[in-house]
């Protein structure tokens, strides 16, 4: 199935001069949904991950699907004011702003085996704030997995250190 064909692009949102992939063409088709959690299923058979870690919102709805698949955790990570218990926080910066994430003080065990996951690298923000507060649990990446990569904005390459998955590329 060619996912990309299933992800819709909206010029200048939510700035002008950014072109938006949307993926909600992709999750409000069965099919296509199906097929995106199954070959990222597929791409990390054999790999032992006791978590899913990903950031709301759109992450939350690919890493709660795959958790499912893989039979393993999901841990949310939220933006400030969202999670009810004591938290670790960590800042960032987007391409086009800057952000806060939340994860539960309590949400990894030392040791456990955590893929993070999310919709889109574009420069690598998000993904590189989720990789920081995993850190701070002293929890063993064992990848770093998106929908879409952006090629163009090389955020990949802040990820030396791990394995990177995404089923889709884009040139932007």
């Amino acid at each position: 199935m060619k996912l990309e064909s299933y992800i819709r692009n909206i010029p200048d949102f939510p700035k002008k001069g950014i072109q938006f992939k949307d993926i909600t063409t992709l999750l409000n088709n069965g099919q296509a949904f199906k097929a995106a959690i199954d070959e990222l299923a597929e791409t990390l058979k054999g790999q032992k991950i006791d978590f899913v870690v990903a950031a709301e919102a759109r992450g939350f709805i690919l890493g709660g699907a795959l958790s499912y698949k893989l039979g393993c955790g999901f841990v949310p990570v939220r933006k400030p004011g969202k999670l009810p218990y004591k938290t670790h926080s960590h800042s960032y910066s987007l391409e086009y702003g800057k952000n806060e994430l939340h994860i539960h003080e309590d949400a990894l065990p030392k040791g456990s085996k955590v893929l993070i996951l999310d919709d889109l690298l574009a420069t690598g923000g998000t993904a590189e704030a989720l990789v920081n507060l995993v850190k701070k649990f002293e929890a063993d990446i064992v990848g770093i997995a998106f929908l879409i990569e952006l090629t163009e904005l090389k955020g990949k390459e802040k990820f030396k250190d791990y394995p990177v998955y995404s089923l889709i590329k884009f040139d932007i």
